[in-house]
């Protein structure tokens, strides 16, 4: 029977940091990179809630403001996409690289 430990979760939140890094540096679709970028913040926010939950289990003020970063994130992340869909829609642009040439 496996216990779940602190060390266990944050070895977890490393990967999901790990892993979304790389997907965020090697891609070149806007929506891959903010994919990778989403991994990272996950990643962050698991780190975050497990120790507060660890060190300090009986309040739940931590867990609450982790939620509630959630939350924001994820709003963040569909307002993100939706610029990334009018961009695609007015310009046919769908790389890094093509939409950092926009100014102007």
């Amino acid at each position: 029977m496996s216990v779940l430990t602190l060390q266990v979760v944050l070895t977890i939140a490393a990967a999901l940091v790990g892993t979304g890094l790389f997907g965020a540096l090697s891609q070149q679709s806007i929506v891959m990179v903010m994919m990778g970028l989403e991994l990272v913040v996950n990643g962050v926010l698991l780190a975050a809630g497990s120790a507060w939950y660890f060190v300090t289990p009986q309040l739940p003020g931590p867990q609450v403001l982790v939620l509630v970063a959630t939350v924001v994130m994820a709003v963040e992340m569909a307002m993100g996409f939706a610029v990334a869909l009018a961009i695609y829609r007015a310009r046919q642009v769908d790389t890094v690289d093509a939409a950092e040439e926009l100014g102007g």
